[in-house]
Formats: structure tokens, sequence, C-alpha cells
């Protein structure tokens, strides 16, 4: 049922925010090499949770379009279609999706 989370569901989150945290983490340590950048944990926590949730907004909208379709899996034209507003994602993705499709005929 859609909205009920089970105890492994729960764990699976949140080792997957963990994961999200350390990456995200690691990031920052690289952009913050110069000496005279700092980033609090708390600023990492911040910027973890806004990624997650534009993660979350993103699945739910990939789930939306499949669903509009008639479809019950996700497909590259959902992908395609999230990147819609941002010209050069949606070109690398048409691009992308081209090549994996030329891939796989291939």
């Amino acid at each position: 049922m859609p909205g009920l989370h089970t105890q492994d569901d729960t764990t699976k989150e949140e080792q997957l925010k963990a994961a999200l945290w350390y990456s995200i983490g690691k990031m920052v340590d690289i952009v913050t090499l110069d000496p005279d950048l700092n980033a609090t944990p708390h600023f990492i926590g911040g910027l973890s949770e806004l990624v997650w949730a534009q993660i979350a907004n993103a699945a739910r909208d990939l789930e939306d379009f499949a669903k509009h379709a008639g479809r019950s899996t996700i497909n590259s034209k959902d992908v395609i279609l999230l990147g819609r507003r941002n010209d050069g994602l949606e070109e690398v993705l048409k691009a992308q999706s081209k090549s994996v499709k030329e891939t796989s005929q291939g």
C-alpha cells in the first residue's frame, strides 16, 4: 500500500540519507580546500536535506509521468521530460538516451 513504510524501508532510507550526507560532505571538502572557506556539519546537513527533498520530488514526478502515460515503469522518456526546463540537461539526457538505445541495438 502506498504511504506505508516497513522497518526495512525506514532502514534503507536512513542508509541512503547517510550515504548522501557522506557524499555531499566529501564534495564540500573538495570545494573548500581553500583555507579561507569552511563548511560546518550544520551546513552539510542542510544541504543534504535540500538534495534529499529534490531527489524525492524528482522521483514523484517520474512516477507521475509514467502513470500518466499508462505505464508502471519509468523509462527514458520520463527522465527526459523531467529535464525539460533545463536546456543543457535535456540535451545531455537525449544524447545519453540515444547512445544507450544504439548500444543495446548494436
